[in-house]
């Protein structure tokens, strides 16, 4: 198996964008994470935010929710320590709260190159970034009036009983409820929210379901996930399985919806490469070079 791992280094470096060859450094070759620092500093405005196409999908230099979500789990991922990095980030996120929530994106996008899907749906406040956001927060470990703003929203958000309907915001509250510090009461939550997470039609039990959809991988990315233990054994290993048999001639691993450019489409398959060998190696299917 270590030639595709070889194959996929190779992709990363021939293809993807300066972001991700930081963060495979850091994490396959004990890097500092300064160096992943030093990347997300390109994308972050002088209001705090990050832009840019952090998140590829739209290419959109203004500041988003979202792509401070992208530099935040980055960030995490790495380990890195930049006070200051995420002081700017939740004064930004703060000065668009509503209630502690933000919405994803805004009417900015609509003057750039966009995918289809980033509409006027994302410019609603709610769990989906809110969720995400909070908890990649607490799990860093950094304390902020906008951060415990957005906490008290998300609880009373599920302690309503009026869970949303989405996939991505129902995966952003588990984000959210494995990192908000309150166990026992995450516990609680945590089953219902995948009911609600795996009776949709865009969440794939089966490994083999085609076209764009979240997975028990998305839920459990790592071995040593919190929520691996809400699925069996047998429906992890068929989508590592999957994942494995996925890889490309080039190394790279594909994407399954329609992004706006082949910039795009190439940034995104640096992402989801680099997310497939950190999941792969976690569950012990790829062996990293030494």
């Amino acid at each position: 198996m270590s030639e595709s791992f070889s194959a996929a280094v190779r992709f990363l470096r021939s293809e993807s964008r300066l972001l991700e060859q930081r963060l495979f450094a850091s994490l396959f070759l004990g890097e500092p994470p300064g160096g992943v620092v030093a990347a997300l500093r390109g994308y972050q405005n002088d209001d705090g935010g990050f832009g840019h196409g952090l998140e590829p999908d739209k290419r959109c230099p203004v500041s988003l929710p979202i792509d401070v979500e992208i530099a935040l789990q980055a960030y995490a991922s790495a380990g890195a320590d930049d006070p200051d990095m995420l002081r700017r980030a939740c004064d930004f996120l703060a000065r668009g709260s509503v209630g502690g929530a933000v919405a994803l994106a805004s009417d900015a996008i609509e003057a750039y190159p966009r995918a289809e899907h980033w509409s006027e749906w994302t410019y609603q406040p709610g769990l989906n970034p809110t969720a995400g956001l909070a908890g990649l927060l607490h799990r860093i470990g950094f304390a902020h009036p906008w951060r415990d703003e957005a906490t008290r929203y998300c609880w009373r958000a599920l302690e309503s009983g009026e869970l949303p309907d989405e996939v991505h915001a129902l995966a952003e509250v588990l984000v959210f409820l494995e990192h908000a510090g309150e166990p026992d009461r995450a516990e609680r939550h945590a089953k219902a929210v995948l009911e609600r997470l795996t009776s949709s039609a865009m969440f794939h039990l089966d490994p083999e379901a085609e076209g764009y959809g979240l997975t028990p991988l998305t839920v459990a990315p790592a071995a040593d996930s919190r929520w691996r233990s809400l699925f069996t054994e047998a429906q992890i290993d068929g989508h590592l399985d999957h994942l494995a048999r996925a890889q490309e001639a080039d190394g790279g691993w594909p994407i399954t919806w329609e992004p706006p450019s082949a910039a795009a489409r190439l940034e995104w398959r640096g992402i989801v490469t680099l997310g497939a060998l950190r999941t792969l190696t976690s569950y012990g299917r790829l062996q990293p070079d030494r």
